[in-house]
């Protein structure tokens, strides 16, 4: 077992400051896809959950 990385040494991969960045990442990518997603569904729009029987009547 060699103590290097692929690119960094392994001191580094175990540091504390790495495992914030590799967290802050995994986050940031996780966010992109939902918006990713959430882009390409049809457009829900509240008003058409409700019924206007259900609304009271305006005077």
């Amino acid at each position: 077992m060699t103590p290097w990385g692929i690119l960094f040494p392994s001191s580094l991969l175990r540091s504390d400051l790495f495992g914030v960045l590799a967290a802050f990442v995994a986050i940031n990518t996780m966010m992109y896809a939902a918006l990713a997603i959430a882009k390409m569904l049809p457009k829900l729009y509240v008003a058409d959950w409700f019924s206007h029987r259900n609304r009271a009547p305006s005077t």
